[in-house]
């Protein structure tokens, strides 16, 4: 094979490469994240690279391939108008191309902009939560916020239950509300007690999160628990 064949080898066998490492990751406990990506490409290039010198070093030396660059300035006045119209597009486009690649890596597309709020059983999983309460007492769930937002933001929380809002249990006192500030990629997460005012069965417990002052979500997060007399 030629340089051209050998390129367009190596770009096809890139391609189908790449998901079937991805694939792979996927059903281990690393996952498609970018590490583990990064370190198993490496790998699997350090691996492919000794398996070709291994063989090329079996080759005579004429059958070894060899990429060889011969690089001539064409003289300027020689040149036919056509070459010399290809010359100038050449450059422009080289050009444009080195432009082009110099704002990307100077302005960097910003990402997804986000806010993860996950609410959790006392265990730290997505299970086991409070059902069923006397009343007074005290049932714990792990709220927990991440900013994603590319920025600086200010967050609350606040607990309804059937539409009446209810006080919070953090760090053994008592809130109207939780107040947060968060940078960009910085996590809150904290033991939340919540204490039921009436009894009755499937009381809607509502979790609202308002973002710079305004709700986040249109369906707040909730459970439902069932309440009876102590």
């Amino acid at each position: 094979m030629g340089g051209v064949e050998r390129i367009a080898l190596s770009f096809g066998l890139s391609i189908a490469v790449v998901p079937l490492i991805g694939l792979i990751l996927n059903y281990t406990s690393w996952g498609i994240t970018l590490y583990p990506i990064l370190i198993s490409l490496a790998v699997f290039i350090l691996a492919t690279l000794g398996v070709a010198w291994y063989r090329r070093g079996k080759l005579a030396l004429e059958e070894r391939f060899r990429a060889s660059f011969n690089i001539r300035l064409p003289f300027w006045r020689g040149q036919s108008m056509m070459d010399k119209v290809l010359s100038v597009v050449l450059v422009v486009v080289i050009a444009g191309a080195i432009g082009t690649l110099g704002y990307v890596l100077a302005t960097p597309k910003v990402g997804e902009k986000f806010t993860e709020f996950y609410i959790l059983g006392p265990e730290g999983k997505a299970g086991h939560y409070p059902e069923e309460l006397k009343l007074g007492e005290e049932g714990r769930v792990i709220l927990g916020i991440v900013n994603h937002e590319q920025e600086w933001s200010s967050y609350k929380v606040e607990v309804w239950i059937d539409e009446e809002k209810v006080k919070l249990r953090i760090e053994g006192a008592d809130r109207d509300q939780i107040k947060i500030e968060l940078e960009h990629e910085q996590e809150w997460e904290k033991v939340v007690g919540i204490v039921p005012q009436m009894t009755g069965e499937n009381q809607k417990v509502q979790f609202v999160l308002y973002k710079d002052g305004e709700t986040y979500f249109e369906e707040p997060p909730y459970l439902w628990i069932d309440v009876e007399e102590a």
